[in-house]
Formats: structure tokens, C-alpha cells, sequence
């Protein structure tokens, strides 16, 4: 896991690539992610319901992916930064066994805001699992 610096505003530049993050999918993550925000569909935490419903197992829900996506911009921003506006899409699902590996990239700043906005995939072996771009202040 890397540092949790600041970074800073004059630091960033246009193109600049965040350091990529791999996520291990595994059924602890889906299982306790649904739990820790409350979201007790079956198909994240019983792998009979979810191959009920046609999954071929438990599977992660949106509310878990955000959280996995500040934590990449997090890490590369450090406690400092603070977001301001965070837009994604869900692609492939995320399955135990696979890994999601986020990247992005500094696709804007606002100089007199002081915010970057970072565009962002996080992808797992099906594709991409999330897309989207998070708009973060920086000091």
C-alpha cells in the first residue's frame, strides 16, 4: 500500500497517471462490503440465491465499488484531498476469484478551485467492472 501524502495542487499535471491499484475480488469483500452498507440482497452474500438469480456467484454491489474507487483516488490524493463530485458506471460484474485493477488519469483542473478531475476504470478479467471520473480538491 503506498504513503497516504498529500498531494498537492501545483503537483498535479494535465495526463498525470495515478498509480495503478490491484483490488483481490474475494467473497469476505462482496459479502462484507453488502453488510457494512446495508444491503442485504441476496445475490451479494448467498451464492445458492445468486445462482438462482443466474450468476455464477455472489457478486459486488455498486455501494462497494464506490468505496473501492475513492479509496484508489484516496490513496493517490492522500486525506488532504477532498471530493467534490464523483460520477461512475457499472460494467462487468466483480466475482471472487478475479482481480479489479483500478487506473486513471488527470483529464481536467481548475486552477481556481484547485480541483482535479481524475477519469478513472477499474477492470477485472470480464472487462470493465466501473468508469467514471471523481472531482477532488487538493490543497
Amino acid at each position: 500500500m503506498t504513503s497516504m501524502k498529500t498531494m498537492r495542487f501545483e503537483d498535479v499535471s494535465l495526463g498525470d497517471q495515478l498509480p495503478a491499484l490491484e483490488i483481490p475480488i474475494t467473497v469476505a469483500l462482496i459479502a462484507g462490503g453488502a453488510i457494512a452498507t446495508r444491503d442485504y440482497f441476496p445475490g451479494h452474500h448467498d451464492k445458492d440465491a445468486a445462482q438462482e438469480l443466474g450468476s455464477p456467484h455472489v457478486f459486488m454491489n455498486i455501494l462497494t465499488t464506490s468505496g473501492l474507487v475513492e479509496r484508489f483516488v484516496e490513496q493517490w490524493c492522500g486525506p488532504e484531498g477532498r471530493f467534490q463530485d464523483l460520477k461512475i458506471r457499472l460494467g462487468a460484474p466483480n466475482y471472487p476469484g478475479d482481480t479489479m485493477t483500478f487506473k486513471g488519469e488527470i483529464t481536467a483542473l481548475d486552477a481556481d478551485t484547485r480541483t482535479a478531475e481524475v477519469t478513472l476504470k477499474g477492470k477485472n478479467s470480464m472487462g470493465n467492472h466501473v468508469t467514471g471520473t471523481v472531482a477532488v480538491t487538493l490543497p
